[in-house]
C-alpha cells in the first residue's frame, strides 16, 4: 500500500481503468485485504449478497487455460504465437476476481443486491488503486456461457456481476473528461415551475 494514502476524493478522480497490464503479479494477501475491505460497501438490509471466486499466483495458469478454452474454441488450429496474442488480454493481469450474487426472484431485492454488488466492485477498485494496483471491470459475453459457469462453481439462481482484472501497468491512461453538474442535473421542482408558466 502506498506509505501515504490517497484521499476519496484523489483515489475516485484519479483511478483509471488499466487495459494494458505488465505482467507483473498481485500478491494475494494485498488482493484479500482489498477485499476485505471493500465489504464495507452499503447493501440493503445488510444482506452481503455477494460472493468472489479469485485467482492470483499458480491458480492463474488454470483460470487462463479456461478462458482459451472459452474465448478461442479453435485454438488447437492456429499457431502458439497467434494463441499468445489473442490471449495477452487475460494472462498480463496479476489477479481476477469474479463477483456473483443470487439472482432473486423478487424484482427489488434482485436490483438492490445487483447494486450493492456493483458498490462493491468500486470499492475494490478504488483500495487497489490506493495500492497501486491497477483494475478493470469487464462484462464479456462468455461469463453467461454454461461450461465457463460450471468450471467457476456458479450455482443455478446465481449470476456472475462481473470480472475484474487487477494488476500492475506501466503507462497510465488520460482520464477523458466527465459531464459535469450542469449538465446532468435537474433541482428538485424547476419543471414544475416550468409547466405553471407555459
Amino acid at each position: 500500500m502506498n506509505e501515504q494514502a490517497l484521499t476519496v476524493r484523489e483515489a475516485i478522480i484519479g483511478r483509471r481503468s488499466i487495459k494494458k497490464f505488465n505482467g507483473q503479479p498481485v500478491d494475494r494477501a494485498d488482493l484479500l485485504q482489498i477485499i476485505d475491505d471493500a465489504v464495507w460497501a452499503p447493501n440493503h438490509q445488510n444482506r452481503e449478497p455477494w460472493r468472489l471466486v479469485v485467482a492470483c499466483g499458480k491458480e492463474l495458469f488454470q483460470l487462463h487455460n479456461l478462458l482459451r478454452n472459452t474465448t478461442i474454441p479453435d485454438w488447437r488450429t492456429l499457431s502458439e504465437e497467434e494463441v499468445e496474442k489473442r490471449m495477452q488480454k487475460f494472462t498480463t493481469p496479476g489477479g481476477y476476481v469474479f463477483v456473483i450474487v443470487p439472482e432473486d426472484p423478487r424484482q427489488k431485492e434482485r436490483l438492490e443486491d445487483f447494486a450493492a454488488a456493483c458498490a462493491l466492485i468500486q470499492n475494490m477498485m478504488l483500495l487497489a488503486w490506493d495500492y497501486g494496483i491497477g483494475s478493470c471491470w469487464k462484462t464479456p459475453e462468455f461469463l453467461d456461457k454454461p461450461n465457463f459457469r460450471k468450471e467457476l462453481g456458479v450455482k443455478p439462481g446465481e449470476r456472475i456481476v462481473g470480472m475484474v482484472q487487477f494488476g500492475y501497468f506501466d503507462e497510465l491512461p488520460k482520464g477523458k473528461e466527465r459531464k459535469k453538474s450542469d449538465e446532468i442535473v435537474t433541482i428538485f421542482g424547476e419543471n414544475e415551475e416550468e409547466h405553471k408558466e407555459e
